[in-house]
């Protein structure tokens, strides 16, 4: 073998040694990890703030999902793990805002910023202890979450845990950030408190909860229960309503039944109800005719004589009253003839004028005449009745005049007898009419020590007073005359005796006093 293969096959092998290393170092990082490089040395900054002059990070270069070849004996690479990390966060006697210990867990989401700086401010803290950001993050994450919970009740972190778990986020993400993490999730799990607050706090709202519950309860029981009553009542209407139609088909099959079997007799019925209306209408125009009959033969001839007399008369008034507008248009045509001749014959209009002056003073004397003659008449009959009512009524007072006298004589020759009998005939009479206003009382109580016997001596009063007072209007007096009467005793009664009439219906007696009873 010469020297020239022997020199290829040294560079081949050289190559080969070198593809080896080439991809010995050369590093692809994963979804989930970044490399940091470092070996190369930073560049000179000075701080604006403060002028210190510091070494920038450049020298270090950060790899995010790509491939970096590593210098041999130059570089050196490092890995950072980029996924998320569940971390358990518990706080035990944490006092809120009313100075109630609790006791809070939860859970926070933290990883790696996926920025260059943050990365590189993560790989200066946890690279070679990344196992400490689960204890960093639990530290920073405890001390939010007193803090928070000092500035609240242990309702209001119930009421909102977001809005408690985005406090605690918010407290927190300043310290995170500043060691290159990201809170990406934090919620609370549990929050109980020491003793029985929380249950003493939920008691009200779980007796609420219990009400309501047993009311809804009742409620949906007594919904089932009208609905379970809504269908029996509904089930009962449609049992009535079944067995009212079976009652109306019974009741028009009994009414189609007794239809067919009164059919014969209905019929029968019309038929003879045919007849009678038929007979109804025969004997309808038997009396039309009947009618008819009447006004031919009677009534139309009637009207035919009447009218013809009325024609008659009529006829024969118009010919008096033609007659007589004749005759006098005749005197009128005469005395104009007279006075056309006069006035022909050279009288004049004057003879002419004079002519039917004197034509009408013939008419108003002819006229004048009449009514004379008729007013004469009438005063002629009114003297007559005159007389004769006159005549009448003398001899009506001659009759009354002459019975008068007859009847004076007759009283003249009256005996105290019959003044006596006509006395007792006028004072029952008297008596009743005393009575009368007593009669008219429906119910009377008197006061009196005389008692009821009151009342028949003030009717006895009464009597006593109308027979003075006629005594003083007539001049007669009637207790004198029948004292007078009672001494005479020729045919009356004596004192103290009972007299009456021969009937029996009344009595009278005279007193010792003077006074007359009477009685039935």
């Amino acid at each position: 073998m010469n020297s020239i293969v022997l020199a290829v096959l040294g560079v081949v092998v050289l190559l080969v040694l070198l593809a080896l290393v080439v991809v010995t170092r050369y590093k692809v990082a994963g979804p989930s990890e970044a490399f940091i490089v470092t070996g190369r040395r930073g560049k000179q900054a000075t701080d604006p703030d403060t002028g210190r002059v510091f070494t920038d990070n450049s020298g270090q270069k950060v790899v995010v999902g790509g491939g970096v070849f590593v210098v041999p004996f130059v570089q050196q690479r490092f890995t950072l793990d980029l996924s998320s990390r569940h971390i358990p966060v518990a706080v035990r006697g944490a006092v809120t805002l009313r100075g109630i210990k609790a006791n809070l867990e939860g859970v926070a989401i933290v990883k790696v910023g996926g920025t260059e700086d943050s990365i590189r401010a993560a790989a200066q803290r946890f690279l070679m202890q990344q196992d400490g950001i689960v204890g960093f993050t639990q530290e920073v994450l405890s001390g939010a979450l007193r803090a928070i919970v000092g500035r609240m009740s242990v309702e209001d972190v119930i009421r909102d845990r977001a809005a408690f778990a985005g406090q605690v986020a918010e407290e927190a993400e300043a310290s995170l950030s500043g060691q290159g993490l990201v809170l990406d999730a934090f919620q609370i799990q549990d929050i109980t408190t020491e003793g029985s607050y929380l249950e003493d706090l939920g008691r009200p709202e779980a007796a609420r909860a219990k009400q309501e519950a047993d009311i809804a309860e009742a409620v949906a029981r007594r919904a089932a229960e009208q609905a379970r009553l809504k269908a029996e009542e509904e089930i009962a209407v449609a049992q009535r309503t079944f067995a009212l139609k079976q009652a109306e088909i019974k009741a028009e099959t009994d009414s189609a039944a007794a239809q067919a079997n009164a059919a014969g007799p209905l019929a029968e019925a019309a038929r003879q109800q045919d007849i009678l209306a038929e007979h109804e209408k025969v004997a309808e125009r038997q009396a039309a005719l009947k009618d008819r009959q009447l006004d031919t033969e009677i009534r139309k001839p009637a009207d035919a004589q009447r009218y013809a007399a009325e024609q008659e008369a009529e006829a024969r008034r118009v010919a008096r009253v033609k007659q007589a507008e004749a005759e006098r248009l005749a005197e009128i045509a005469g005395a104009q003839a007279e006075a056309e001749r006069a006035r022909l014959t050279g009288e004049g209009e004057k003879q002419r004028r004079t002519a039917l002056a004197e034509a009408e003073a013939v008419e108003g004397l002819r006229q004048g005449e009449s009514e004379r003659a008729r007013r004469t008449a009438i005063a002629e009959a009114v003297r007559l009745e005159g007389e004769a009512e006159a005549a009448a009524i003398g001899a009506k007072g001659a009759a009354e005049a002459e019975a008068m006298r007859q009847k004076a004589d007759a009283f003249g020759r009256y005996g105290d007898a019959a003044i006596l009998q006509m006395l007792v005939e006028v004072l029952p009479q008297v008596v009743a009419k005393a009575s009368e206003p007593l009669s008219a009382v429906e119910k009377m109580t008197v006061i009196s020590t005389d008692g009821a016997a009151r009342i028949p001596r003030a009717v006895a009063d009464n009597v006593a007073q109308g027979i003075e007072l006629l005594g003083s209007t007539t001049g007669v007096d009637l207790a004198e005359l029948l004292k007078g009467l009672s001494r005479g005793g020729g045919g009356g009664a004596k004192s103290g005796e009972r007299s009456g009439d021969r009937s029996g219906e009344r009595s009278v007696r005279h007193g010792d006093n003077g006074k007359v009873e009477i009685g039935e």
